[in-house]
């Protein structure tokens, strides 16, 4: 990896991680110099970061008008969710036909911590329910699989960002329970009719009113992001 590369991953993952707790919203921008200062890394390392999240659909990277997070219609928001039914009822399917014991252990294990964060940590809520769905299809041995699932999760938060007037935890953790429940029994027609039911919830409490978007400082968030990186 070239050396810019490598001195991007800092900034790319404090943007993506801010992005999909919801601490920057959809539509907010995102100056490459206020970034550069917050990181203490050139425009060119930041740009490098607002590339690769453009690519993944977390940001708008626009010629002449600057990068801002990205905004996804009501309709792309219906699209990404029906390709989501898609992609993560193979995943269960799959997990249904392997050995059960490390599948479940590893799942009950970041169920726990989902648990733990109940009313504690709605940022923290947020990020480890979508990280319980990246780690279903990491679960599965397939890289392909496990890429697109990470990249539809990401674009699921945005979606939840912009239109959902509040987001429950604790329904979430109860529905991935049940979808745990079911892979233990290597049941996969039941598996996927659950994970169909918790993405029917989610995208019901999803797709609601748009939040306006609030003025917030780019590089306070960042710099409490990037700390946080660093411990």
């Amino acid at each position: 990896m070239h050396k810019s590369s490598n001195r991007s991953v800092p900034v790319y993952d404090s943007l993506r991680q801010a992005i999909i707790e919801q601490a920057l919203k959809p539509g907010v921008k995102l100056p490459e110099d206020s970034i550069g200062e917050t990181f203490g890394v050139s425009r060119t390392i930041v740009r490098n970061a607002l590339v690769r999240l453009d690519s993944e659909g977390l940001v708008d990277l626009r010629p002449n008008r600057g990068a801002s997070v990205a905004e996804p219609t009501i309709e792309e928001a219906h699209d990404i969710f029906e390709m989501r039914q898609c992609l993560e009822g193979e995943v269960v399917r799959r997990l249904c036909g392997m050995d059960p014991a490390p599948v479940v252990k590893a799942l009950d294990t970041h169920l726990a911590e989902e648990q733990e964060c109940l009313g504690k940590s709605a940022a923290r809520s947020i990020r480890l329910a979508g990280e319980f769905h990246i780690l279903l299809a990491e679960l599965t041995g397939s890289p392909i699989l496990a890429k697109y699932v990470n990249e539809i999760v990401s674009r699921c938060s945005l979606i939840v960002a912009r239109f959902a007037v509040a987001h429950s935890a604790e329904c979430g953790v109860e529905e991935h329970a049940e979808i745990i429940a079911a892979i233990a029994n290597g049941d996969g027609d039941r598996a996927a009719t659950c994970m169909f039911s918790h993405l029917r919830g989610v995208q019901d409490r999803a797709l609601l009113e748009p939040e306006d978007v609030r003025a917030e400082n780019v590089a306070d968030i960042l710099s409490r992001y990037r700390l946080q990186m660093s411990d």
